[in-house]
């Protein structure tokens, strides 16, 4: 106890205006809700405030009080005492409602009396009570205990107002002797989950009762004992007793810590974390001091003498002592700031750190660490403020610490705070890149190596700002450090971005690479390709097309939800080469070699084709060449534009070899590829003959839409001269006009010829009225082409296109042509036509005679009389016979066979009815005005049509 630092951390209180109750003959005391009971030796209880004045005062027991306890969980206070009866005195035990104030008199009033309980009944004897307690079970449930000085404990349960109470007795000894050395000096109650356990404190024994079960049996933890005003219970639910050389703890399972007090206790008491001894004073006999303990600490927080205490009172946050000389002590607790400011006056930090730890305040153990490291600074002990320093983190802001280190003569200290810091993963970007400096500086690579590399997060993560590290590293040169750490924390822009900017490993990238996902590879190859393809083109080909057609060994075809990842298209990557139009040749024939069912088909093929009809593919940067030239021959093509930048998809491609132009640079270390030769003639020639393939194989004869844009096409063959791609596509788009003038245009008139012969066959789905524009061209053209207009002739006459007055003006226009070469076609004609007069002079020659016979008829008709002959009916073959019907048209009947029908003859009916309905239908089309123009527009004969028309009446007059 000597070597402990004593502390004022209590201070006493004015005591002025203490009620008179207080000092007088208390015997017993309660605290709790706020209010304190005091019992006098006369049986009368005093109530009193926060301000130590009594509010009312009444009389519990009739003779005198012995204990007392107010209920912590309703405002009731039980007593036990004894009360005067006939024919002697009895011991009770009392409940008082204290919301419930009754009047006793005029001036005096009384809580509520709610239960009054004999203590003692036959099977339990009379004792003298020397404890009391009182459990608080569920409401309105109460246990209450009490000892007695026969080793008997005597215990109570029911409810508190009502319902009989149930009795059971205790026993702390084997005989029931009455010996003094048994009696019950103290109890205390602990609460284990479901389970209740007495403590029961002799001056020869410390026992402990489970109180869950049935019949609760007698547990000796010790063999040594205390009288009861040295029995307590601290907030860990422990007994506490005092002896002469110390003080002991006690749970369930025996005998606990102990502390080493020498001296004859007279009071144990707890508050608030605080032990309470009263001890003698071994320098005067007729003193006590009264101390408070910090047991975790290991201090006095309060030590002064004082006479002999008879009750000792916590509430309101204050002690309250009672002496037998009548005095009241109030004690209060310090508040925290002034503790620490005596502490800190005497520069006790340490002990000013373990007090405002014990309050498990981080911020203010933060703020004493502070002061303690800032103190420690001042004396130039910087490892120790470092330290200090360092259990602040968390709480106190880093800047602080690190500007006051950052003296190059400090930078050990400010990295172990650096590295104290991350390992707690509350470093900014801004202390990695300071701690990493501060490696680089002290060239410590072990350090950085164990920084960098050290498995410091959990399951490995790294536990600082990864972009800040890299950056920081890679700026002080230290890239391998700066590879790890973006390879670790899955940064594969940045391991990239160091492997090919700083270390030139186009190898090591293109590994890299392939082990990537599928769509990790495919974006970090859309930004680096271009870097790659300029020195690594065959190997980054073919990482390409193992990511594009799926082959690659490295990458994972599988997406996070299991479901098949879909794989990019080489058009994603066409702009990586920008400047390697070859290559680009190459990989997308390679492509399409192996896939031959792609989505972007057309952007590949019209991609593909565009670099196969290029002028000049070695040259740099063709494709803005293209551009200017497109601009130059159409003017304004902003849609064919965005098509030529789209890229495509199938074609059968051969493997191709190309002639590359190494230059080896003397201030580099890489190779720089670059195709810087004029390609040969033979070179392009293969090309337009791969063009033309791609052309016809990706537009097969059973498919009606190409595999590539045709409009594309055709404005690339167009603007870069392809005359046999032009024709192929102008063929399969059945735009024969614009085929025809691709071989006038080059004067091919054999060409045009066989076109002709091979699309103008109408029994092929060809236009026969290609021929008259052959002989229209013919016609115009200022050229001696006598052998190819007897050719056009044939076919000419042969569909009869054309009327011969037609062809013998269109051909007059030109003057090399003689009259011997339509001579044949004109004798032909003319003997054509004749055959065709004289055939329609003998059709006009019949219809004049059967006009004739017809007219003959009616005229016969009309003027003389009909003379019927037939014998036998004409519809069942029966001798004719009256009724009889006979028609003009020398058809008889029985009436019986006609019916309803007499006007009309069944046999011509028929034949009738069809002309007439004939004629009505002439009638009425000859008024559908409408057909009757779309007829004469579409027709090649209008002549005809209108005499048609004029057969079916369209001028008759209407009725």
């Amino acid at each position: 106890m000597f070597q402990w630092r004593k502390f004022q951390f209590f201070e006493e209180k004015s005591s002025s205006g203490v009620a008179e109750e207080l000092k007088g003959d208390v015997v017993c005391s309660s605290s709790g809700r706020g209010q304190m009971a005091v019992g006098h030796r006369d049986g009368t209880v005093h109530l009193v405030d926060r301000t130590l004045k009594v509010m009312f005062s009444f009389q519990a027991h009739s003779t005198s009080v012995y204990h007392i306890q107010q209920l912590k969980q309703r405002n009731m206070l039980v007593t036990i005492g004894e009360d005067e009866a006939i024919p002697l005195p009895t011991v009770n035990l009392k409940i008082f409602d204290l919301d419930k104030v009754q009047s006793e008199g005029t001036s005096t009033s009384a809580p509520l009396c709610i239960r009054t309980l004999p203590v003692f009944k036959d099977k339990y004897p009379e004792a003298k009570v020397t404890s009391f307690l009182v459990f608080e079970e569920t409401p309105p449930m109460i246990l209450v205990c009490i000892g007695l000085e026969t080793g008997f404990i005597y215990c109570l349960k029911g409810e508190v107002a009502r319902g009989g109470m149930t009795y059971l007795k205790l026993c702390v000894i084997s005989s029931e002797d009455g010996s003094s050395s048994a009696a019950i000096a103290g109890l205390g109650f602990r609460v284990d989950g479901q389970s209740r356990q007495l403590f029961v404190v002799t001056k020869d024994s410390i026992s402990l009762f489970n109180m869950h079960e049935q019949t609760p049996q007698n547990i000796v933890l010790d063999q040594i004992g205390c009288d009861g005003r040295c029995v307590t219970m601290n907030d860990n639910q422990e007994l506490v007793i005092g002896l002469p050389e110390a003080v002991y703890f006690y749970d369930n399972d025996g005998r606990g810590p102990c502390w080493a007090f020498e001296g004859e206790k007279s009071f144990i008491g707890w508050f608030r974390g605080y032990l309470m001894v009263v001890i003698a004073d071994q320098r005067r006999t007729d003193k006590n001091l009264f101390n408070i303990y910090d047991l975790k600490n290991k201090l006095i927080a309060y030590s002064f003498p004082i006479g002999k205490v008879t009750n000792v009172l916590c509430e309101w946050g204050n002690v309250i002592i009672l002496t037998d000389d009548h005095k009241v002590v109030c004690l209060g607790e310090k508040d925290m700031e002034s503790k620490l400011e005596m502490l800190f006056r005497k520069s006790l930090y340490t002990v000013a750190i373990n007090l405002v730890q014990s309050q498990h305040d981080a911020a203010a153990t933060a703020e004493v660490l502070r002061k303690y490291g800032d103190h420690l600074y001042g004396k130039q002990d910087y490892d120790e403020a470092m330290a200090q320093y360092i259990r602040t983190i968390g709480q106190l802001e880093p800047s602080y610490v690190i500007q006051k280190f950052l003296d190059a003569q400090r930078i050990h200290n400010l990295t172990n705070y650096l590295e104290k810091l991350h390992e707690k993963g509350l470093a900014t970007p801004d202390h990695t890149t300071l701690l990493i400096n501060c490696f680089t500086k002290l060239k410590a690579v072990a350090k950085l190596d164990d920084f960098i590399k050290g498995e410091q997060g959990g399951e490995g993560e790294l536990c600082f700002d990864v972009e800040t590290a890299v950056k920081v590293c890679r700026a002080a040169g230290y890239h391998q450090h700066a590879m790890y750490v973006a390879k670790k924390a899955g940064e594969h822009e940045w391991y990239l971005k160091i492997l090919l900017e700083d270390l030139g490993g186009y190898d090591e990238a293109l590994q890299y690479i392939s082990s990537l996902p599928l769509y990790e590879a495919a974006v970090r190859l859309k930004q680096y390709g271009k870097i790659l393809v300029c020195h690594k083109p065959p190997e980054t080909i073919d990482v390409l097309l193992g990511i594009c057609v799926g082959d690659s060994t490295g990458s994972n075809d599988r997406s996070d939800n299991g479901l098949p990842t879909i794989l990019p298209s080489p058009v994603d990557f066409v702009h990586i080469f920008v400047d390697q139009p070859k290559w680009l040749m190459f990989f997308l024939e390679q492509y399409i070699n192996k896939v031959k069912d792609s989505l972007a088909h057309t952007e590949i093929h019209n991609t593909l084709l565009e670099l196969y009809l290029s002028e000049d593919l070695c040259a740099p940067g063709f494709s803005e060449n293209l551009d200017k030239k497109e601009e130059e021959k159409h003017g304004s093509l902003n849609r064919v534009k965005s098509l030529i930048v789209k890229p495509s998809s199938k074609n059968e491609a051969s493997n191709i070899d190309y002639s590359l132009h190494r230059k080896f640079s003397k201030n580099k270390s890489d190779i720089s590829v670059v195709d810087s030769l004029k390609e040969s003639k033979e070179e392009k020639n293969e090309r337009l003959a791969k063009g033309l393939s791609l052309l016809k194989s990706a537009w097969p004869s059973h498919e009606q839409q190409p595999r590539y844009d045709e409009d594309l096409a055709v404005v690339l063959c167009e603007m870069l001269g392809f005359r046999d791609g032009l024709l192929f596509l102008y063929e399969k788009m059945k735009l024969y006009k614009e085929l025809m003038a691709c071989y006038m245009q080059d004067k091919d008139y054999r060409g045009l010829i066989s076109c002709c012969k091979r699309l103008a066959d109408p029994s092929r789905g060809g236009d026969s009225s290609l021929w008259a524009d052959v002989l229209q061209y013919f016609g115009e053209k200022g050229e001696d082409c006598s052998q190819e207009v007897k050719e056009v002739l044939v076919y000419v006459e042969k569909d009869n296109l054309l009327p011969p007055l037609i062809v013998l003006q269109t051909l007059a226009k030109n003057p090399n042509l003689t009259l011997s070469v339509v001579k044949d076609y004109v004798a032909r004609q003319f003997q054509q036509m004749s055959q065709l007069i004289e055939e329609d002079q003998k059709t006009i020659d019949k219809y004049q005679k059967e006009t004739i016979t017809m007219r003959k008829e009616v005229h016969d008709l009309r003027t003389n009389a009909r003379i019927f002959q037939l014998s036998k009916c004409s519809a069942c073959t029966s001798s004719l016979d009256l009724p009889a019907v006979h028609f003009l048209c020398m058809h008889s009947f029985h009436q019986r066979c006609l019916g309803d029908n007499e006007k009309e003859c069944p046999v011509c009916m028929p034949n009738n009815r069809t002309l007439l309905d004939m004629k009505r239908n002439l009638e009425q089309s000859s008024n559908d005005h409408d057909t009757f123009f779309q007829l004469l527009r579409n027709s090649d004969d209008g002549f005809s049509v209108i005499a048609e028309y004029f057969g079916r009446g369209i001028l008759n007059k209407r009725q």
